[in-house]
């Protein structure tokens, strides 16, 4: 996982500001380096997953962290992640559709109704699943390739949850779908990643791992 210098923002004494621009405040400084930065490895670690592409996810990162930046003034709160990630997902989606001149995957997807989203969200976490414990087993390099293997929003759900831990509504407001789908893409992504990461030949794995 790349890892990006603290320091990302800091004020430099004696600079001025250019004409017709406003410098940010000490205040506003302080709160971005506090609230925003502790989140600079996962957001890197999101595009990286979403491009498949080291180097254009470092690009990705350093966008979204000047428009975080600059629109910082207009965060109200809530989760700072979570604003940060959609941010890195919206530059993430300009980067890929600039590169392939416009076009853009579309997968036909069913969800959860919100009535029955809603009662599962309110619910505690249950135990692992026999995916979730796959996913837990198996080495890095492994899981990674897996991950990159599947298709975009279930990988980006996966990456949300498993890897950067966000809740489902948090992953929600992140990508702009409701929980329902959340769940359904969540549900979807883990048995990909089950059929890719189990032995092959032993189709009874999952049932058996199921019930240890």
């Amino acid at each position: 996982m790349k890892t990006f210098a603290p320091s990302f923002f800091t004020r430099t004494a004696g600079r001025r500001p250019a004409p017709g621009h406003s410098s940010p405040g000490a205040g506003q400084v302080t709160e971005f380096n506090r609230l925003i930065l502790p989140h600079l490895d996962g957001a890197y670690n999101l595009a990286r997953y979403l491009t498949r592409d080291a180097v254009l996810a470092e690009d990705i990162v350093q966008d979204a962290m000047v428009r975080a930046f600059r629109a910082f003034g207009q965060f109200r709160g809530g989760s700072a992640r979570g604003w940060l990630f959609a941010i890195v997902r919206n530059c993430c989606r300009t980067a890929q559709s600039s590169a392939a001149g416009g076009v853009a995957l579309v997968i036909h997807e069913s969800g959860l109704s919100e009535e029955a989203a809603t009662r599962l969200s309110d619910q505690p976490d249950p135990g692992p699943t026999p995916e979730e414990e796959v996913l837990r087993r198996a080495d890095v390099d492994r899981v990674r390739s897996a991950i990159e293997a599947i298709p975009e929003p279930f990988r980006e759900a996966i990456v949300l949850r498993e890897l950067e831990d966000l809740s489902y509504a948090e992953i929600a407001e992140v990508t702009g779908v409701p929980i329902g789908t959340v769940m359904s893409r969540l549900a979807r992504g883990r048995a990909m990643l089950a059929k890719e990461l189990l032995p092959a030949g032993r189709p009874g794995d999952e049932q058996s791992r199921s019930v240890k």
